[in-house]
């Protein structure tokens, strides 16, 4: 009986272990997965879904094989901006135009009228000789008693102005370099006068008078001012010249040169590490900077870049550095605003040398070529 029992036990054990294989055989099995969802070190290999899809994204620019095209600016007209830019030195936003303007406007000019308008010219930055000079002839073509013609008073104003800023000095920059070479435009100056900006805005004066332009980056003791001049650079579709940061700034000039000479490129514009006018050693590698650049060709232009806001303090910075280079030039940014716009007068003096280009603004066209009598007329524009 037991034995049967045992046997009866051993055939339902049996069935029961028959009808779950049956169940389960009966499950559907998952699909697999798609390959790349299950492999998905097959991305690298050859003919896969990611690699196929990466090779049907267009180039970055069919043109240009794969670079980006460059999207350039089209500059103002150097002719037409001081016209434009001729507000901002009018009385409202000048001390010098203002204490010009202020013969006009008095009724009677009395010896300490003379002398407020004295003093006020000089704050202005026109300094103590052409001060004298100018309230001298003015007190000769007026009457001392008061300005009965404010037209008369006007006319005045503006030819002894012109006089002194000077209408006859070539304003223009020399960029014919000898045998067909590039002309070469050094720019110098000290820290922070806006000198690195001055040559991006100088790039689209000439490359709005239709020159081509090649840029030098010699400042290379501040890596901002390379990648700086890039931007402007790209803007108007000009080329920088760059080398390794802390490497030979003559070097890179050097470079440049060649390369303008290579590619028949007008004018090469080369920036120079701004530097303190009282440290010899920098101002005798800007020395070493001409000397190598002239090993190639002449160097046609030497732009000083003064900041006008600094008045008399401009002066002292333009002996020194006219001692090491031959200055041709006279930049002065930043005349809007806080500078008092007499400095035009002692500095030209100072050098010998006239100014060739004024910045008025902040914006990339705020660079205007001087015109003296464009200069005057805003003065005393009402």
């Amino acid at each position: 009986m037991e034995i049967f029992w045992f046997v009866l036990g051993g055939i339902v054990l049996a069935i029961l272990v028959a009808t779950v294989t049956i169940l389960v055989g009966r499950n559907p099995e998952l699909p697999p997965a798609e390959p790349a969802a299950e492999l998905p070190a097959d991305a690298d290999a050859p003919g896969s879904d990611i690699e196929q899809a990466t090779d049907a994204q267009p180039p970055a620019d069919e043109t240009t094989g794969g670079e980006p095209e460059a999207v350039t600016d089209v500059p103002e007209p150097a002719a037409t901006r001081l016209a434009r830019l001729r507000r901002r030195l009018s009385a409202s936003n000048n001390p010098f135009a203002r204490g010009l303007l202020s013969v006009l406007a008095a009724d009677r000019m009395d010896a300490e009228a003379w002398d407020d308008l004295e003093a006020t010219l000089i704050s202005a930055d026109l300094g103590v000789g052409p001060t004298e000079e100018l309230v001298a002839a003015l007190r000769r073509e007026l009457s001392i008693d008061g300005v009965a013609d404010p037209e008369a008073a006007r006319r005045a104003l503006r030819t002894e102005l012109l006089r002194l800023v000077g209408t006859d000095a070539d304003r223009s920059l020399s960029m014919r370099g000898a045998d067909g070479v590039p002309g070469v435009i050094l720019v110098v100056g000290v820290n922070g006068t806006g000198k690195t900006t001055t040559i991006g805005k100088l790039s689209r004066v000439l490359v709005a008078e239709g020159h081509s332009v090649l840029l030098a980056a010699a400042d290379t003791f501040r890596a901002a001012a390379a990648d700086q001049l890039q931007t402007w650079g790209s803007r108007v579709g000009v080329e920088v010249v760059r080398g390794p940061e802390g490497g030979d700034p003559a070097s890179v000039a050097f470079d440049a040169l060649a390369q303008g000479i290579e590619t028949g490129v007008d004018v090469v514009v080369v920036d120079t590490a701004g530097r303190l006018h009282t440290k010899s050693g920098l101002m005798d590698e800007l020395g070493k900077i001409k000397r190598v650049i002239e090993r190639k060709a002449p160097v046609t232009e030497v732009l000083l870049v003064i900041d006008a806001t600094t008045g008399q303090n401009g002066l002292a910075q333009a002996r020194v550095f006219a001692e090491v280079v031959d200055i041709t030039g006279i930049v002065l940014s930043k005349l809007d605003g806080s500078a008092k716009g007499g400095i035009v007068v002692p500095v030209q003096r100072e050098l010998g040398v006239p100014v060739k280009l004024i910045g008025l603004g902040e914006g990339p066209d705020d660079l205007a070529v001087f015109e003296p009598a464009a200069f005057v007329d805003a003065l005393l524009a009402e």
